[in-house]
């Protein structure tokens, strides 16, 4: 597998700080020998917060921080002082990430906006003094709560790629060489198997200055959703996108069944990305005349969006780019 600085899941160890205990203490003044209690509230413990960070697309700062500790909250004084709040922990991902329990597999947290902040795992609660127990029938209390306990575990942080169109396709189905045509982005570009090692967005400009973000995923086998070839680590990214483009290439040997085993790999991994709007593109059109072009079209259903393109030519480029906004804007073409 080719070197990378592209990561998009980690396992980290968390731990939210604990409270700090409340104080145990009565005033002592030279004319007020019986003051009463006057402890404190302990602090709360530091939270393990996630914020969202749009410069961000990868996870590989969190490579070498497998566990992440918050400070204790500091324990109540004298006079009523509160302890100190234990010091949070932040940490900056990408947006598109979610954060899941390791045992159970639920997502607990999800980060989809530019400074969203979510309390992933909360410090524990600062124990109450014996200032807060003082009653007319009980006017020194000579204890206090301690702090509670944070949060502890393993942890899953998992980036999935939020583009607002996806290329899905067979390996060398033409996706890299595409994304390279309609946008600024430069992906890896050869012709063997799984060139696509890892995920590349492309912003495509489209008219008045407007623009949409294409994203360039690896490319899929069948049987990715039982995890072969890269298996999980594609089709997850392919979640957050609303339109996929389905990319079978001109000189496949049966476009019909290389669409059918896409389709049935979505289906298997989750349903409901075949709710999702789609575009099927053949690629490398420009192989074609245009009796096999109506051939090709007659493979599929009537209602299935069909659309020719060639990134050697720029044949059906211009189209393609309008066919997408629309489908992003109109949800219709």
């Amino acid at each position: 597998m080719q070197h990378d600085n592209f990561i998009d899941y980690i396992r980290v160890h968390c731990k939210s700080g604990h409270g700090g205990a409340g104080a145990v203490h009565f005033l002592r003044e030279k004319f007020r020998p019986n003051g009463g209690p006057d402890g404190g509230n302990g602090g709360r413990g530091g939270h393990i917060i996630l914020k969202g960070n749009k410069n961000l697309w990868t996870l590989l700062h969190l490579r070498y921080h497998k566990n992440l500790v918050a400070v204790d909250g500091g324990r109540g004084g004298k006079n009523n002082c509160s302890g100190k709040n234990g010091d949070d922990i932040i940490i900056e991902v990408p947006l598109g990430t979610v954060g899941k329990d390791e045992e159970s597999g639920e997502v607990e947290i999800e980060i989809l906006e530019h400074d969203q902040e979510i309390v992933w795992l909360p410090g524990g609660r600062g124990g109450m003094g014996n200032a807060h127990f003082a009653t007319p029938t009980n006017q020194a209390p000579d204890y206090a709560q301690p702090g509670e306990d944070g949060h502890e575990g393993w942890k899953i942080v998992e980036l999935k790629i939020l583009a607002d169109a996806g290329m899905v396709g067979f390996p060398n189905a033409g996706k890299s060489t595409l994304l390279s045509v309609i946008s600024a982005a430069k992906p890896k570009i050869a012709d063997y198997a799984f060139t696509t090692m890892t995920p590349h967005l492309g912003m495509v400009e489209y008219r008045d200055g407007k623009s949409f973000c294409v994203a360039d995923l690896p490319g899929i086998i069948e049987g990715a959703a039982e995890g072969k070839g890269l298996g999980h680590r594609f089709l997850r990214h392919i979640e957050r996108n609303p339109v996929l483009i389905m990319l079978i290439p001109a000189d496949s040997p049966n476009h019909i069944k290389e669409y059918q085993i896409l389709m049935d790999e979505l289906r298997k991994y989750n349903p409901e990305l075949l709710d999702k709007q789609m575009l099927l593109c053949i690629s490398k059109s420009d192989m074609l005349d245009k009796e096999l072009k109506v051939e090709i079209q007659k493979e599929f259903p009537e209602d299935l969006p069909l659309h020719f393109f060639s990134s050697l030519t720029n044949e059906g480029i211009p189209q393609l780019k309008d066919k997408l906004w629309k489908m992003l804007n109109e949800e219709s073409i």
